[in-house]
């Protein structure tokens, strides 16, 4: 059976997931990667070093967001969220941004770009020794779906 995730489902989804996809388009191409972020309830936060995506979000702040919980291919759950990138220059609001990111439950075994700071699990001492660009995707139209098994009758 396949159908709609209601706006709680999509909220959960967003809030319990750590990896994620951000599409962008900018001079006629299209770009899709993968980010380790973190959401408050309203906004996608994460933390990236320069690169193509970040150029091409500069240029073209729309962008379209996607998380998915993947137990096995007959049972899924997928979100997608349309948005702005809005990237974090002022010192408050960035700091605010990595709090959020370094608050944010990460499994044991995680990949190093995940991590913010040299001595992770454990916070740096001062936040702007995080380099790197903070930025926050700022959701408005979001969607989700699912597909799980149909039970039969008995």
């Amino acid at each position: 059976m396949i159908g709609k995730l209601s706006p709680e489902e999509i909220e959960k989804l967003l809030k319990k997931q750590v990896m994620g996809h951000i599409a962008c388009y900018a001079e006629g191409k299209s770009y899709i990667i993968p980010v380790s972020y973190a959401y408050d309830g309203k906004d996608i936060y994460v933390r990236s070093l320069e690169g193509k995506k970040i150029n091409m979000m500069r240029q073209n702040p729309e962008v379209c967001f996607q998380v998915e919980d993947l137990e096995n291919m007959a049972e899924w759950k997928s979100v997608i969220g349309w948005g702005d990138f809005e990237e974090l220059t002022d010192p408050d609001e960035r700091d605010k941004g990595l709090n959020i990111l370094l608050n944010r439950i990460l499994p044991l075994l995680s990949s190093e770009t995940t991590h913010l700071g040299a001595y992770w699990p454990f916070p740096p001492d001062h936040l702007n020794s995080i380099t790197g660009v903070v930025f926050r995707i700022r959701l408005g139209e979001k969607t989700g779906r699912f597909e799980k098994p149909e039970i039969p009758p008995q």
